[in-house]
């Protein structure tokens, strides 16, 4: 298929690749504005610039190729941050979420649970976004198969 401009069009899902690249844009830039923003330890800043980093190539293989394997990374990655947050968020046997020492900036909610729901939220959003892309290019690719074999 091509487009007006002459340039190949894609047969693939195009919108939903692309939200899900952005959205794990958005997760990288997040753990570099948490990494950039002092409110955790340096190691955990670090660790965190150290996601992201690992996170953008990924971000570039969904948006270009929706490529499986990156979304299966992204998929697993975005699942182990739920649970490691969800550890945070019931106290980790009493420790909770402590930020380096420092009081939390925000007055209301002084234990930081609705940032740790809101990044919650965030991941389990590209997760299941991420697992359904891939679902729909393996239904794709089925489809394909079975009109190339069956001589459609």
């Amino acid at each position: 298929m091509t487009t007006t401009a002459g340039r190949v069009r894609s047969a693939g899902p195009v919108l939903h690749p692309r939200i899900c690249a952005a959205l794990t844009a958005v997760s990288c830039l997040v753990h570099l504005w948490l990494a950039a923003s002092g409110h955790h330890d340096a190691w955990l800043g670090l660790l965190m610039i150290g996601l992201a980093a690992v996170c953008v190539p990924c971000t570039v293989h969904i948006w270009r190729h929706s490529k499986v394997g990156a979304l299966h990374q992204v998929t697993a990655a975005a699942l182990v941050m739920v649970a490691l947050h969800a550890v945070l968020l019931l106290g980790a046997g009493g420790a909770g979420h402590a930020h380096g020492g420092r009081p939390a900036s925000n007055a209301v909610d002084t234990d930081g649970a609705s940032g740790l729901l809101l990044v919650i939220g965030l991941e389990l959003t590209t997760a299941l976004l991420a697992a359904t892309l891939v679902a729909r290019l393996r239904q794709a690719r089925t489809i394909d198969f079975l009109d190339t074999s069956l001589g459609f």
